[in-house]
């Protein structure tokens, strides 16, 4: 009886575990997919010589984790 509770609370622990993995997965993915588009436009704002939008995006992408 003690080894099955010892069972599931390591399943619990794994389940957790893996839960948390995905989350800071995808959160990253996300920063990188906002980063790139941030970045892009940053471009984009050179390429158009656009100051103000230059200024925002690069203010922006400085704020970013």
């Amino acid at each position: 009886m003690k080894n099955n509770a010892i069972n599931e609370t390591n399943r619990v622990d794994s389940n957790l575990r893996n839960e948390m993995l995905a989350e800071r997965f995808l959160d990253q993915m996300m920063n990188d997919f906002n980063r790139s588009k941030i970045l892009k436009g940053i471009d984009k704002s050179l390429k158009n010589k656009d100051k103000e939008a230059f200024l925002r995006l690069t203010e922006k992408l400085k704020s970013m984790p």
